[in-house]
């Protein structure tokens, strides 16, 4: 599939099969998550992937709150990013320009990964609304680190839907604001 091809499967899918997904393809998008770009090659980030049927199901349960991500109970596998430290010369840059290179960093490896995901007729869900406390201790991650995005993928009962964007005008200009 070519790239526009790509960019209109790609969808936060909440809907998944039972089936299991391929540890191959597992790994096809950790390898496009761990090609993308980084701040001063920093590669800031570690991506616990989550298969297990017991954790997947605490996952779950730590993930729903107030409603929202119910759909995780059931989903085949569920992907943790943890922030890792950023090398000396991005956190000097990023202390320098005022901008937090490791969250833009770990939204482009997440982003690979889940456009390799698609590109695999995966589906996957980005979110942030979960426990991030009860997974770092599910997970065993070290005091400290700080896990600020989930992954579910799996493949998608639903088919995909048609985007709906703001105006190209309204997100967009040019030569001036």
């Amino acid at each position: 599939m070519n790239f526009e091809e790509l960019i209109l499967k790609r969808q936060s899918d909440r809907k998944y099969l039972p089936d299991p997904v391929a540890k191959e393809d597992v790994i096809k998008c950790l390898e496009a998550a761990r090609l993308s770009p980084s701040a001063c090659n920093a590669q800031p980030w570690k991506f616990v992937v989550v298969d297990d049927k017991e954790k997947l199901a605490e996952m779950a349960d730590a993930a729903e709150g107030l409603g929202m991500n119910k759909f995780t109970h059931g989903v085949p596998v569920i992907v943790a990013v943890v922030l890792e430290k950023m090398n000396a010369s991005a956190k000097l840059g990023s202390l320098v320009k005022n901008k937090d290179y490791c969250m833009l960093d770990m939204g482009m490896a997440v982003e690979h990964f889940c456009l390799q995901a698609a590109e695999l007729g995966l589906g996957t869900c980005i979110m942030g609304w979960f426990d991030e406390k009860r997974i770092a201790k599910l997970l065993n991650v070290p005091r400290g680190k700080r896990i600020p995005l989930i992954i579910s993928l799996g493949y998608p009962a639903a088919p995909t839907r048609n985007k709906v964007r703001k105006p190209m005008e309204e997100i967009s200009s040019w030569n001036e604001y």
